[in-house]
């Protein structure tokens, strides 16, 4: 089944209009780009802190300073968000080189550049904030002095995002917001949070919905703790209970934020291709398979059907990559991605979700034993299983949620339907 909605998938991409693009794209790096990537090699392994290299590479637990180390680090650089326009303190790089940097980050062991700033609300506030808010936002979300999260999904709407009821009301020059939202990655570290906010109920839902940049630390927030299956705590609930937002705090038309959503959640589906962790976490899958053993004694990964199924996932992620690299050329000349950013979501969170099966596979009776308390840096006590289990049942379970988040894969799937086959 799973070959068989791999070649459909990759019927879909040959003959969507993606792939008519009425040009043909030259998908190897010249050696200027071959250079870049020397550069951004090298910079990595001189700049980042073993420390943290050593605990993204062992899958020890990353708190806040560690992602905003890197994130200084870079922005001494320019390169926190380097496609940003040079006008905002990018440094407008094409998409080549932004393949090329997040591969090199992800395979050298450099934690994510978290897309809640750069990557999603910062090309909102591009598009369609007011010259204060890019004056005042942009550059504190290079520098790390924000920290962002997303107040998108309520308990009753998540992938129907449009019945959201956290209600904002307007009281002269400030909205006064009550509700609730949910699943709220790393809010416990935000210093602010975009929200989309009911403010009309007249008309079609998508037509009364704000979009509001909220202040964390404005009385009225709780912040609630969601402990997932692998034990950790990255996602959580935040409750609103007449908090004051001001008016200048919105961003574009009152009743308008469904649109600058619906763009947001286009960049959000590109970044969710995850190549680079993709191809980091294949890398490791390897190394699992090559040293446990069959009950023949051979290596597992001597195993011709086992072998198979590591080949066939990166078959699948060299195919996502050619993916990647024509939508993100077609998105620079119309400036938001389409419908084909449903396709890399898609065909992002499979993948990962394979290899995380794999991985599990190749441990075998070690696979179960996960150790929460192995997860910090300073932990010396015994392991259940060898070193390399450690991490690979909490990335199985976490990786779960990949079908969900950014919008569901079947909410994925009925976008793909309706505007790239007209179904």
């Amino acid at each position: 089944m799973h070959c068989e909605a791999t070649e459909a998938l990759h019927t879909l991409a040959r003959e969507s209009e993606l792939l008519r693009a009425g040009r043909r794209l030259d998908l190897n790096f010249s050696a200027d780009e071959e250079r870049f990537r020397s550069e951004v090699r090298a910079f990595v392994a001189a700049e980042l802190p073993d420390s943290i290299r050593d605990k993204v590479l062992g899958h020890k637990r990353l708190d806040r300073e560690d992602f905003l180390t890197w994130v200084r680090i870079l922005n001494k650089r320019g390169w926190v968000a380097p496609s940003w326009p040079r006008r905002f303190g990018g440094q407008e790089w094409d998409p080549a080189r932004g393949l090329i940097f997040e591969e090199e980050c992800a395979l050298a062991g450099a934690p994510p550049v978290l897309p809640f700033g750069p990557r999603m609300v910062a090309p909102v506030i591009m598009a369609f904030g007011s010259a204060g808010q890019q004056e005042y936002f942009l550059p504190r979300i290079l520098n790390g002095e924000h920290w962002w999260c997303q107040g998108y999904s309520e308990p009753g709407a998540g992938s129907d995002l449009a019945s959201l009821k956290t209600r904002a009301e307007r009281r002269g020059d400030s909205y006064v917001v009550n509700g609730q939202k949910t699943w709220t990655t790393l809010a416990q570290y935000a210093d602010w949070i975009f929200c989309l906010v009911r403010t009309s109920s007249e008309g079609r839902p998508q037509n009364g919905i704000s979009f509001l940049l909220i202040d964390m630390k404005s009385p009225g927030i709780t912040v609630r703790p969601i402990v997932m299956l692998d034990g950790e705590h990255e996602i959580n609930e935040v409750w609103f209970n007449d908090v004051e937002v001001p008016v200048v705090n919105r961003v574009g038309e009152e009743n308008k934020g469904w649109t600058y959503a619906k763009f947001l959640l286009g960049h959000e589906r590109v970044s969710n291709a995850a190549l680079g962790p993709s191809k980091r976490a294949l890398r490791e899958l390897k190394a699992i398979a090559a040293a446990a053993p069959t009950g023949g004694g051979r290596p597992l990964i001597e195993t011709p059907r086992f072998r198979d199924r590591i080949a066939e996932a990166e078959i699948d992620l060299m195919a996502l990559e050619v993916l990647v690299l024509r939508v993100i050329a077609m998105d620079r000349e119309r400036h938001a991605p389409g419908p084909e950013a449903s396709l890399l979501k898609l065909r992002g969170s499979q993948i990962l979700q394979t290899i995380s099966e794999l991985a599990m596979e190749a441990l075998g009776p070690y696979a179960p034993l996960h150790q929460p308390q192995a997860l910090a840096a300073d932990w010396t006590g015994p392991l259940a299983g060898p070193p390399a289990g450690v991490g690979v049942t909490g990335r199985y379970f976490n990786y779960r949620k990949a079908s969900i988040y950014a919008g569901s894969n079947e909410i994925q799937r009925n976008i793909i339907a309706r505007h790239m086959l007209g179904l």
